[in-house]
This record gives structure tokens, sequence and C-alpha cells, in this order.
């Protein structure tokens, strides 16, 4: 059986959504009338991606850490980590396509013999390229590079997300060469912090996906399902030049529930709209959320919003240099809990973090969660969503993306202004 990256399956999905969407259009579904008139352009035309220098700095980064901390060599396989590292921007399926890194020395990619012309098209790094044909192991490649550098300088660590398959038939074909060890810290210590030309891409995403929600929010009419919003989100985001990567539509009573219901819902007078939604440019993330009310908001769903906006800004405001991240979480629970929200995560009240680390994954470490100790430092990014939930009613979320500098927090995107002008 054959598995493929999230990241890759969304983009089949997004595509097949914005094919069905466009579809619709031509056959002469409706549209918002002026709003929507214009077609928009694409806003990431001028965004470069991460140079082969940059990609080169990371390797001396990594190897500089290993060298520290005495480890031989730092095994990645397909995923985000592999093209932070190297460029290369493949999915995962039984074929194994990996880098080991060593501690000194040239990188060595392991790819089978086929994919080797389309896996160079991205690499950009100076590397040894080792293919495999399809009767070959690529695991005894994989090990032969760990031998090479565990005698002198020590274990090999695993990229954290590494299946367990890889680890062990490369343990096995190993033998009794060394021992494994998690690679989690190393590739945090590297991917946590960003660069400028990281946060420039995570600018441009954001750009597009408040861009694209305004956009949608105008065109948004009684009767609509949330199938029938998200292929507008698709599609407008692809027209802005983001490539698609989710969208939750959470309506009525789903919107309740963080990740959504089975249960079909429509956009009717009252209704809560909660879109939370996030392309990538050049594979850095963006992730949004907002809510609002089709037509005239109740006093209870004007408080709750009022609520979780404030609670958005309560997070930026304990956002401060060597802070613990944990601490943005229980200054909003704080917060909520003086309201009279649920403790602990429980509900009615916010039952998820405040927030989590977003880069190259919409989630990755560090996590504003109140056991998270990480100490804030310039260059992390966060989202910012510390929402309401009353389950068989409805919730509230609110969400923009942050990084930290050395003044301070500073958002990709604006706060929404107010629940009848959410963006």
């Amino acid at each position: 059986m054959t598995t493929i990256s999230r990241r890759a399956w969304l983009e089949l999905a997004a595509a097949g959504a914005a094919a069905a969407a466009g579809t619709a259009a031509a056959a002469g579904a409706k549209t918002a009338g002026p709003a929507c008139a214009a077609a928009p352009s694409s806003i990431t035309a001028a965004a470069p991606p991460i140079s082969a220098q940059e990609h080169g700095a990371r390797i001396a980064r990594m190897q500089g850490l290993m060298q520290q901390r005495r480890i031989g060599a730092l095994l990645v396989e397909s995923g985000s980590s592999l093209e932070y590292f190297t460029g290369i921007r493949w999915w995962r399926s039984e074929r194994t396509t990996a880098a080991v890194i060593p501690a000194a020395g040239r990188v060595l990619v392991v790819a089978p013999f086929f994919e080797e012309p389309s896996i160079r098209e991205t690499l950009k790094i100076a590397a040894d390229v080792r293919p495999w044909k399809e009767d070959e192991s690529p695991f005894e490649l994989i090990a032969q590079a760990w031998r090479d550098h565990a005698a002198k300088e020590g274990p090999l660590a695993v990229e954290a997300t590494t299946r367990f398959f890889i680890v062990e038939r490369v343990s096995r074909a190993a033998g009794t060469t060394g021992s494994v060890v998690p690679g989690e810290e190393l590739v945090s210590a590297c991917r946590m912090i960003k660069s400028a030309a990281e946060l420039a891409l995570m600018q441009a995403a954001n750009d597009v996906t408040i861009t694209a929600l305004r956009q949608v929010h105008a065109r948004i009419e009684a009767g609509m399902r949330a199938s029938d919003i998200m292929s507008l989100m698709i599609a407008t985001t692809g027209k802005l030049g983001g490539s698609h990567e989710f969208s939750l539509v959470l309506l009525n009573e789903a919107s309740a529930y963080p990740h959504g219901s089975v249960k079909p819902q429509q956009v009717r007078e009252g209704s809560v709209i909660l879109i939370d939604t996030g392309c990538s440019v050049h594979g850095y993330q963006s992730d949004i959320s907002r809510s609002w009310i089709f037509g005239e908001p109740s006093s209870r769903q004007r408080e709750i919003w009022e609520t979780v906006r404030r609670g958005q800004e309560v997070a930026l405001e304990t956002a401060k240099l060597g802070t613990p991240v944990g601490a943005i979480d229980r200054a909003v629970r704080t917060l909520y809990e003086q309201k009279g929200w649920s403790r602990d995560y429980a509900l009615p009240g916010l039952s998820h973090r405040t927030g989590h680390g977003i880069g190259m994954d919409v989630h990755e470490p560090p996590y504003l969660v109140r056991s998270d100790e990480t100490p804030l430092q310039a260059g992390m990014c966060f989202s910012d969503e510390p929402g309401l939930y009353i389950p068989g009613a409805f919730g509230i979320r609110l969400e923009d993306c942050w990084y930290m500098t050395e003044s301070g927090p500073k958002t990709f995107t604006p706060l929404a202004r107010s629940i009848q002008q959410p963006i």
C-alpha cells in the first residue's frame, strides 16, 4: 500500500475541489455580483524560495550541533525536515527516500533509482546521491553511511517523524555499529527560529489567506453549505498564488467542535460561520481563523466573540522574551476562568491549547500549552487561537499567526476588528 504526505494528499484534494468549483461556476452557479466581478490575481509572484545558500547554512548549523553533542549522523526521511535541510520536496511511500547528515562531511541522499532525476530537481545542497534499484536495500546504504561516521563521532540521531520500519531495518543492517537516539531536539533547535527569508514566505502565505477570507466573506449567502464555502476558499486561495493546504468551514452547531461535525449544516439567519484555513508559499504555512454571524448577532454571540478577541490580546501581551511559552496559555485561561468558563481544558470553554508553533508544518513545536516551558526567543512563530466552545450550541475561534522579535510579538495579519467586520 502506498502512503502520501498530508501536504500531498491535501494538494490532490484541493485540486479536485477547485476543479469542481470551476465546473460549477461555468455551469452558472450563483455569484455575489460586484464583489466577485474581478478575478483575484496572484500576490506571491515576487516571493523567492529559500536559497541554496540558506540550505547550506542549515546543514552547517546542524553539523555544529551534532559535533557539540557528539552525534555521529542524523537520519531524515522525506517530509518537511528533509525539505528544510536539503530542499528535496518528496512524499512518503513504501520506497524509502532519506538523507543522512553526518557530523562532518557531505550529506548522503538515498533514493529509488528511477526517481533520482526528479529528486535532483529540488536538491539544493552539495550531496552524494546513492540510488537503489527495486531489488536492492536502501537500508544497507543508510547503514553504511552510519558505519562510516558512527565509530568516530557517535550514535545515529533520528528525526522524530521518521517511520519505525526504516529505523528498525537500518538498525538491523548496521548490526552492532552504534546506538540510535532521538533527533527531535537537534531538528527543533534549527527549525524553531525562523530566518528573515522564512518570515517573508510566511508573511506572503498569510497575505494570501487573509485576502482570500475577505473575498469569500463577501460572497456568503443564505442556503450555502460548508462544502460550497470550502470550494470558494480553495479556488480563491489558488488564484491569489497560494497552495491551498486546508479549510475547515464550521456552521451553526458544528462551530462548537474545534474540528467540526459530520452533520450537514447550511447558512441561515443567525448562523455562526467559522472558517479555519491556510495555504503554503514555497513550503511555508499560514493558519487563520475567523468567526462571524450571518445576519444580526445575538447578545450572547457578541459577548463570546469579544471575549475571544480579548483572549488573543492577552496572549500577545504575555509574550515576552525568555517567558516560558506555556505562560501564554496560562494567562488566557486565567482570563476565561475569571469570566466563568471551565477550568483545565474542560467544556464549555477553551478545550485546546492557545496556539501552536508554525513554519513548514502547520503544527510544530513549541506549543502554547501550559506545560511547555520552552523560553520564548526571537524568531519563533505561533498561532494565537484561544477559542471558546459550547457543545450543542456554537463556538467562536479567532486565529492569527505571529512571530517574536527583540521588541515584542508581531502579527502577520491584523486582529479581527469586530463581529460584524471580522476581516
